[in-house]
């Protein structure tokens, strides 16, 4: 089959396999160029970890630390003649790379909500590596089916308290034009919370303490944003920002938990950046494109490889302290959050429009990171080529 894309608003229907492979490499070479990092976990489950952070969380930590892996996600296997899932193929070229490296990998694909997954994931661990020291949360679902009560609560992308409105980047026409959105709901902010918030991470953390698969000074850490001002009332206030709220409140419970094996539960602030995520949000489209410009003419933007490289090699592990907030986070967003930088960014924001959009905004690497998350743009893949998307994922296949 001869794979294109097809761009759906803010989704792309296919996935190239040879595309996403080389998405992978990519970000296997980045992290390898860094070097080994130092006093690095040997055991790691990511849990949602076939895109996005998740994905690179499971590349920094076997090709950086040396580890070996379990991942699980939920996405769709191809056929001959339907592709697959890009998370499916970026989790097939993993598998790949890492037993090339000599690294153990093995990955699980269902709902990573459900107790059945979790007993799956710690017999693995109980039969192949006994415990783990490094436990990664990065799940981004728009639903999740309660194990406990089978009820399924959908998430919402809405303001609390106030309608909004606000220049938005229509990434399919190049308009800027404006968004407005009615105020959640009480059951809004209580289903999104139910999905998104810390619940599922804590369920996790305790059948795997339950079990006892956590090895002394385990470390596991669950991703957040904040961003500026101009995205708050969608973000920071709205029915995310409550659900992200739950999120560090559990933080706090998991360390107590976790302090009879000295171990440490932790939250961090990532950056902006374009995921299959944040590119169904209003108004996050737009800064980003922003965001894009103003740091790449200084030198420091960043990928999710470079942001969870630092993470793990600055942060969590390594000769660095993790550098905490106020409130205990831990900022990957620091770069982005510089004053500086806000500052270019808050001036882009108040006078850019449809006309001088190209002036202000990096309109092409919003798209070229867009059309990367599904293997598409990437040099040396011919994509006018005939390729198989019915490869499948070894681990899952024993």
């Amino acid at each position: 089959m001869i794979v294109e894309p097809k761009i759906r608003g803010f989704i792309c229907t296919t996935a190239h396999p040879d595309g996403c492979a080389k998405h992978v490499a990519d970000q296997i070479a980045v992290v390898k160029s860094r070097g080994p990092i130092e006093n690095a976990p040997k055991r790691v489950l990511v849990i949602g970890s076939s895109t996005g952070y998740g994905l690179s969380s499971r590349i920094a930590a076997a090709f950086g630390c040396g580890a070996s892996t379990i991942g699980v996600f939920f996405e769709k296997e191809g056929s001959e003649k339907r592709t697959g899932t890009a998370g499916w193929y970026n989790s097939a070229a993993f598998e790949k790379e890492a037993k090339a490296a000599g690294l153990y990998a093995k990955s699980f694909n269902g709902d990573a909500f459900s107790d059945e997954m979790k007993e799956k994931v710690i017999e693995a661990i109980k039969a192949d590596l006994k415990q783990v020291d490094c436990v990664v949360y990065s799940l981004a679902s728009p639903r999740r089916q309660h194990p406990k009560t089978g009820e399924v609560f959908k998430s919402v992308l809405k303001p609390i308290g106030d309608p909004f409105t606000n220049k938005n980047l229509n990434t399919t026409t190049k308009v800027v034009d404006e968004v407005s959105i009615e105020p959640a709901s009480q059951d809004d902010i209580d289903q999104t919370v139910a999905v998104m918030g810390g619940e599922d991470w804590e369920m996790w953390m305790d059948a795997l303490q339950e079990a006892g698969v956590l090895a002394d000074g385990v470390q596991t850490v669950s991703y957040s944003y904040i961003g500026p001002e101009v995205t708050w009332p969608i973000y920071t206030n709205g029915t995310i920002g409550a659900a992200k709220a739950d999120l560090e409140t559990t933080q706090k419970r998991l360390d107590e938990k976790l302090a009879p094996l000295d171990g440490k539960a932790w939250v961090s602030v990532n950056k902006a950046l374009v995921t299959q995520a944040s590119s169904a949000i209003p108004v996050v489209p737009l800064y980003i494109s922003l965001l894009y410009k103003v740091m790449k003419a200084k030198g420091t933007h960043e990928d999710t490889i470079e942001q969870m490289d630092r993470l793990f090699r600055e942060r969590l592990y390594g000769k660095a302290e993790p550098q905490p907030d106020d409130h205990g986070r831990i900022r990957i967003d620091d770069w982005e959050m510089t004053e500086d930088v806000q500052s270019a960014v808050d001036e882009a924001w108040k006078v850019v429009d449809t006309g001088n959009l190209e002036q202000f905004a990096d309109l092409e690497g919003y798209e070229s990171s867009f059309l990367r998350l599904f293997g598409f743009g990437l040099e040396g893949v011919d994509y006018g080529a005939e390729t198989d998307p019915a490869i499948g994922v070894p681990s899952l296949g024993e």
